[in-house]
């Protein structure tokens, strides 16, 4: 009695069987190797990007008080770093609305404040604007010399104390002083004393090699003010572009 034999047919769908699990098999390995590759890659591509910090502290000027965006200069300036640098900057920002230099002195002292100076990889220090106001009064008119000169004193001494403190927490971070604005800038007699504070501000950067001055009181002059400013002191998102823009042309990030 004759066997039966496989049909052709039946031998064909087995190796097409066959093949279809090997070809299976083979895009399996391949999608897991093609997986592997990204990850370790894309890991050394983040590892290749270094994570930096920055520590931002001042008044209303840092908080971004004015921009209709609530960006400020900082959200400005980290969208900015974001686009165009190796690293992968973030930055914490500690501005509040209406401190002086003896208030940011103060904050400092607070714990988690502590750590972040303590974790930083630089720091931003926008402050005195207040310490000038509220020393004549709370506005520019009229001015009160022997008020704004004691004011520039004692405004002096708490500037050291902050750049002090930041060294004593975190010695190997860099810092970023910059310099008051005159909100006024056909006031003549307003600009001599923004200039004998931004005098005092420019020597004390120049005193340290790791703080870097940066200017901001010309960003302004010769232009509108109803298109910078969002108030009297304030600037809208138009001229907080300007502070950031300048923090990025003169430092190298």
């Amino acid at each position: 009695m004759r066997l039966p034999q496989p049909s052709i047919i039946s031998t064909k769908k087995g190796t097409y069987a066959m093949k279809n699990k090997i070809y299976l098999l083979a895009g399996i390995i391949l999608l897991g190797i093609g997986i592997y590759l990204s990850i370790t890659f894309l890991g050394d591509e983040k590892k290749a990007k270094s994570s930096q910090t920055i520590v931002a502290f001042g008044d209303s000027l840092t908080y971004g008080y004015g921009d209709e965006t609530k960006d400020g200069y900082i959200g400005r300036l980290q969208s900015k770093l974001d686009k165009e640098s190796d690293k992968n900057y973030r930055i914490t920002n500690h501005g509040v609305y209406g401190y002086k230099s003896s208030d940011v002195l103060q904050q400092m002292l607070k714990p988690k404040v502590a750590e972040d100076i303590k974790d930083a990889d630089m720091f931003i220090v926008y402050i005195g604007t207040n310490d000038l106001l509220k020393s004549n009064g709370g506005d520019l008119y009229p001015l009160h010399h022997e008020n704004l000169v004691k004011a520039k004193d004692i405004y002096e001494d708490k500037l050291n104390g902050i750049l002090e403190t930041l060294e004593t927490a975190n010695s190997d971070a860099p810092v970023i002083l910059i310099g008051l604005y005159n909100p006024y800038p056909d006031g003549d007699k307003i600009e001599k004393y923004i200039d004998h504070w931004n005098k005092s501000i420019r020597k004390k950067a120049a005193e340290e090699k790791h703080i870097t001055y940066i200017s901001t009181n010309e960003l302004f002059k010769g232009k509108n003010k109803k298109q910078y400013f969002a108030d009297s002191l304030h600037p809208n998102g138009k001229g907080y572009e300007l502070i950031a823009d300048k923090i990025m042309d003169n430092y190298s990030f």
